[in-house]
């Protein structure tokens, strides 16, 4: 007979939705820091732009990758998920501003790659909300 190992651990979905937010958001920001130069030639913006956009990200990736590995604790604050996932929010709905109005100038390749972006990023938002909803759960 063999046993089936059944885990109790309510945060383990939301740590792994935001260590994997953290991988994907830390990756693009590295690209855009470390081929910024080329990048901007396919998508539209200019270097400056793409590295500070990188800059960002990475530290925000950072950050989440932080917060996934504290929740190794079991414990994930509310607060902090939240921020994570209205962060998240925010960045769809500024992606999405910025193709429609056509702040950041992007070629056609970079406005599909910022609204491919920007979903994936609200399908982290999802799953997040899922995450922490089982958290709360009995």
């Amino acid at each position: 007979m063999t046993a089936l190992t059944v885990t109790t651990d309510r945060t383990k979905f939301l740590r792994l939705v935001l260590a994997a937010d953290a991988v994907v958001t830390g990756g693009n920001g590295l690209v855009y820091l470390a081929a910024a130069a080329p990048v901007g030639v396919l998508l539209g913006p200019d270097a400056a732009l793409l590295r500070g956009i990188g800059a960002f990200l990475l530290a925000y990736g950072a950050a989440v990758g932080l917060l996934a590995g504290r929740a190794l604790r079991r414990t994930i604050s509310p607060a902090a998920a939240g921020a994570v996932i209205a962060l998240n929010i925010g960045w769809t709905l500024g992606s999405i501003a910025a193709v429609v109005t056509g702040a950041l100038h992007l070629t056609t390749a970079g406005a599909v790659w910022v609204i491919a972006q920007a979903l994936l990023v609200a399908v982290f938002a999802e799953l997040q909300i899922v995450g922490l909803r089982k958290t709360r759960t009995t």
